[in-house]
């Protein structure tokens, strides 16, 4: 069946029209992988600067270099340290946005504690 110069004349701008209903999802879901790729990125820095500040206080450094060294990798993050059995293990937790959620990420380690 051909079509007639009518049919042509309904069917313009549904393009436009079918692209402008979806380009927001698109853009919604191109934010929500970008702030996935942030959030990894900040628990990797949270990960690798609680091992570091583990190896810190378990060589007997004193806290505050520990507290500088994870203020210097990840802004915003606080670090709670533990002493379980012969262990020193530091956590680094930051608070994150995902689409205006706030979630927390975090990272921990352990070294051995032989600068006591």
């Amino acid at each position: 069946m051909a079509s007639t110069p009518a049919q042509h004349a309904r069917d313009r701008g549904s393009v436009t029209a079918e692209i402008a209903v979806a380009l927001p999802a698109v853009v919604v879901v191109l934010a929500a992988c970008l702030g996935g790729l942030g959030l990894a990125s900040a628990q990797v820095r949270a990960q690798d600067s609680a091992a570091d500040a583990a190896r810190l206080l378990g060589r007997g450094e004193p806290l505050a270099a520990a507290e500088q060294l994870v203020a210097r990798s990840v802004t915003g993050a606080d670090l709670v340290i533990s002493r379980p059995a012969g262990l020193v293990c530091a956590s680094v937790v930051v608070e994150q946005r995902l689409l205006l959620v706030p979630l927390r990420v975090a990272g921990s380690s352990c070294a051995l504690d032989g600068g006591r």
